[in-house]
């Protein structure tokens, strides 16, 4: 069955078609937030979550004071969180993480399986998105740290508020976390646990490639009546 598609996705994807139809030129301002949720019957904190997956897309930026302009017609390749883009995080876990994970399952000390097991249990039960989104960052830094060597955990520090935008992005947009984060994170605990280097750096692979595969899904949507499931206006 198709996820069903929230009142913010719904705002989004409205907006997102009306900038890359025309409707708004690159240099136009969008309508306030008040006159947005008018339009579309929803909460303005509705459409303040839309107008950040807009400028999270690359569309759109926020000016202090004077609102949302557009500054791309899309479709955008490559959104850009915090002050890295997609791709650029995406080169840099892919050859940091996986190797990491398995230095972490050979170096392993029984503290970092606690704090990792502790980690897993209170990602499992967390109800706040915010709240998981934080326990998510320091998941992949506690892994980093757990491979014994110092360098590692320097880098996924650097790039941890990064990790943080999108991993809300993705969370927000694809509902990641219901339905593939926490099984990937138990996966890689399990593998790091059980000491098996190869194991727990194809677990971090695959988590990786989950990632990237809903961030593309996300960017590069298929353009049919599908992101059109929900109206906002009925919510």
């Amino acid at each position: 069955m198709p996820r069903r598609v929230s009142a913010m996705e719904a705002v989004l994807a409205h907006l997102r078609d009306a900038i890359e139809r025309g409707d708004f030129a690159v240099g136009d301002k969008l309508p306030s937030e008040a006159e947005l949720g008018q339009r579309f019957s929803v909460s303005r904190p509705v459409v303040r979550e839309a107008l950040r997956a807009l400028q999270a897309l690359g569309l759109t930026v926020s000016k202090a004071g004077k609102g949302t302009y557009v500054v791309a017609e899309g479709p955008v390749e490559n959104p850009t969180f915090g002050t890295y883009s997609a791709r650029d995080l995406f080169e840099v876990r892919r050859h940091v993480e996986i190797p990491v994970a398995q230095y972490a399952a050979d170096r392993r000390s029984q503290e970092d399986l606690d704090v990792l097991a502790h980690l897993l249990e209170r990602m499992e039960r967390e109800t706040d998105t915010t709240v998981w989104v934080a326990l998510d960052t320091l998941f992949h830094v506690t892994v980093a740290q757990a491979s014994g060597n110092p360098v590692f955990g320097k880098i996924i520090e650097e790039i941890r508020d990064a990790l943080a935008h999108q991993s809300a992005f993705l969370n927000q947009l694809g509902g990641r976390r219901r339905t593939h984060s926490d099984r990937e994170h138990r996966a890689i605990v399990e593998a790091i646990a059980a000491g098996t280097g190869p194991r727990a750096a194809q677990a971090m692979a695959a988590h990786l490639e989950s990632v990237e595969a809903a961030l593309h899904t996300i960017v590069r949507p298929a353009r049919t009546h599908e992101a059109n499931e929900r109206d906002p206006a009925h919510e």
